[in-house]
């Protein structure tokens, strides 16, 4: 028998559908959503505060992704916190969490697999499998929760695939997560990361929502970015640009740049040079990530290299950060993400 999944609903339509179904009170939805999201409770018969019949019914017909813990590795680096998950298909997908003094991240997954085969990115050779619903993508950072019997401050949408090809589930995770009746975690403290899917960019600047917007750059130039992300090829730079623009004329808001660093290819003063001519007419932040180990064999930079390469952009008066290292022995860094079982 088919169940829904409660969260996949909004706080609204999970109201409604409980009237209509279970003839439900607008309260019984707030005792549900309490026990999900700040009791971290996934199972319907612990919710004691509710009748056993109210919870036979919702047994019956509705369910709450709760995904399987399969491996949990910790880095020895730093506290950087690494989970394997097994979704109720079987797929895995991996999340990770990161400690900063003033708060704890995590870097959340949107698709099973990714299509894009960015050439740095370990993710990129698994391949696409499937969209991950909104249930299952708001469940990573609740079972997280209940793990670690800790807050999640920051939620980054930067970890398994690609999240504005799987905009709609994506985009209600964010409105759940949101929502003051379910997890109340504020706007600014959700990004989204995009390898510069350009037309959901500028869709994206239609939100009553201030999140955050990430753009994996990672070159100045069609022509070594096409070597870098196929992705370029349908979403040039200049394309990327303009909806860049765009999204920051509707919302107001900096858009970050992240740029994967590598030795001898996009590391130059030149380079540096044509990505502060390429991103200068926007409000903007620039993250510099040295290459982590990748499938291509790509070099980081000396650390005098990405120095200079960084000068240049604060000089023009760009916002610029040299991100530190995370979690790289336990592949938990950026395009480290293989969704498999450790050997």
């Amino acid at each position: 028998m088919f169940k829904n999944d409660i969260l996949n609903f909004s706080y609204k339509d999970l109201k409604e559908h409980l009237q209509e179904n279970l003839n439900f009170k607008t309260f019984r939805t707030d005792q549900i959503l309490d026990w999900i999201y700040n009791k971290h409770v996934f199972n319907f018969e612990e919710m004691t505060n509710l009748s056993i019949d109210a919870r036979n019914k919702l047994s019956e017909n509705y369910t709450i992704s709760n995904p399987e813990i399969m491996d949990i590795q910790k880095s020895k680096q730093d506290e950087t916190t690494k989970f394997l998950f097994k979704l109720d298909d079987g797929a895995l997908v991996e999340s990770v969490v990161l400690y900063y003094p003033n708060r704890i991240a995590a870097c959340i997954s949107s698709q099973v697999g990714c299509a894009l085969k960015c050439t740095f990115c370990n993710t990129g050779k698994l391949g696409f499998q499937r969209n991950m619903t909104g249930g299952e993508i708001i469940s990573q950072v609740l079972t997280i929760e209940k793990y670690l019997d800790r807050r999640i401050n920051n939620i980054v949408y930067m970890g398994m695939g690609e999240p504005l090809l799987n905009y709609d589930n994506v985009v209600n995770s964010i409105l759940n997560l949101n929502d003051k009746k379910m997890r109340n975690l504020g706007a600014r403290h959700i990004t989204i990361s995009t390898s510069g899917i350009a037309d959901k960019i500028e869709e994206l600047g239609n939100l009553d929502i201030e999140i955050r917007l990430s753009v994996s750059l990672h070159a100045p130039t069609n022509y070594q970015r096409d070597q870098l992300m196929p992705i370029n090829t349908k979403y040039p730079v200049e394309e990327l640009m303009q909806a860049c623009e765009i999204y920051q004329e509707k919302t107001n808001k900096r858009v970050t740049f992240e740029y994967i660093a590598i030795k001898g290819f996009n590391d130059s003063k030149e380079d540096a040079i044509k990505l502060t001519e390429l991103i200068g007419n926007l409000k903007s932040m620039v993250n510099i990530i040295p290459v982590n180990p990748n499938p291509a064999g790509y070099e980081k930079p000396k650390r005098e290299y990405l120095m200079k390469f960084a000068n240049i952009l604060r000089d023009k008066g760009i916002d610029t950060v040299i991100r530190a290292e995370k979690g790289t022995d336990i592949d938990a860094a950026c395009g480290q993400l293989k969704g498999k079982h450790v050997n």
